[in-house]
């Protein structure tokens, strides 16, 4: 398949996508609104909703099923990547090649833009105009599902665990496979988990998917990890370097780069192994899973 076709026609269907369901700039408050469509339209590669449409795809459903849910998880990783830069967590200035929100709004709208964002994403998940064709019970696991992963128990407390081993000399392997998994695979499994659900998938399906989830969210963040160390400033749209200046408990760090670099071609292929219950409606998972290992962005 050709997969950056596959990814450049997703991109454009959630991005329209997000452009209806984002509250328009000149509606007030037009500060906070502006600052929410300036992050989410800031060039982002839409990893995680693609994600949700290619797995509900491959469990034989219909993407416009899933496509507001899939929305929704973007403005959710949207909200995380704002509150990440502040001066009071990374303190980045660039996140996409882009000042970072609280540079351009500063720092008080750019929290309430990640609130917002937030309440968006569980406000279009609910609307019976978005859902009404959604199997309500489907639903609710869904939206359980993304709330779970979401809070202290995945993404916030990978975290909070995050910034609290930076600089520590006594990180183990154990601390940053939980960061790992909780920070960015967390939203990850939760992205495909959901797509599977939305398309119909019976039980066995949701638990193939979930395995290549959290296979393919760790690869993912090993895959930052290195891009970190091996990539430039205008490759990965942020300061290169800015883990190990920050001391950052990272796969690198812990086990090296070549060692990072055979894990993460390994949890590709367990990725794979776990779709192998699956036709060919899931090579775009397939093809998602190398590209996200192997990108150089």
């Amino acid at each position: 398949m050709d997969l950056k076709k596959y990814l450049r026609e997703r991109c454009k269907l959630v991005d329209e996508a997000l452009d209806r369901f984002l509250p328009m700039e000149d509606e007030l408050p037009v500060s906070l609104h502006k600052a929410m469509r300036y992050s989410v339209f800031a060039g982002g590669k839409r990893v995680r909703p693609i994600l949700m449409l290619a797995a509900c795809e491959a469990a034989g459903g219909d993407i416009a099923l899933a496509l507001p849910a899939a929305c929704a998880m973007e403005m959710i990783h949207t909200y995380s990547l704002i509150h990440d830069d502040l001066p009071a967590m990374d303190d980045d200035d660039f996140r996409r090649g882009k000042p970072t929100n609280h540079k351009v709004f500063g720092e008080a709208v750019a929290i309430l833009a990640g609130d917002a964002l937030l309440t968006e994403a569980f406000i279009l998940m609910s609307r019976p105009e978005h859902t009404a064709k959604v199997d309500s019970a489907a639903l609710l696991s869904v939206i359980d599902e993304i709330a779970r992963c979401a809070g202290s128990r995945g993404m916030v407390g990978g975290q909070v665990v995050d910034m609290e081993s930076e600089g520590r000399t006594d990180i183990d392997f154990a601390m940053v496979q939980y960061i790992h998994t909780h920070k960015t695979g967390a939203l990850i499994k939760a992205s495909v988990k959901a797509g599977a659900i939305l398309g119909g998938a019976d039980k066995a399906g949701v638990d193939a998917i979930t395995r290549y989830g959290e296979a393919v969210g760790l690869a993912f963040q090993i895959a930052d990890d290195i891009l970190d160390i091996e990539g430039t400033t205008e490759e990965i749209g942020k300061d290169a370097g800015s883990d190990e200046a920050r001391g950052k408990a990272t796969y690198p760090a812990v086990i090296g780069i070549r060692q990072s670099k055979e894990r993460a071609g390994e949890l590709v292929d367990l990725a794979l192994e776990a779709l192998s219950v699956f036709d060919e409606k899931a090579e775009p998972l397939r093809e998602i899973a190398k590209y996200i290992v192997y990108r150089k962005s």
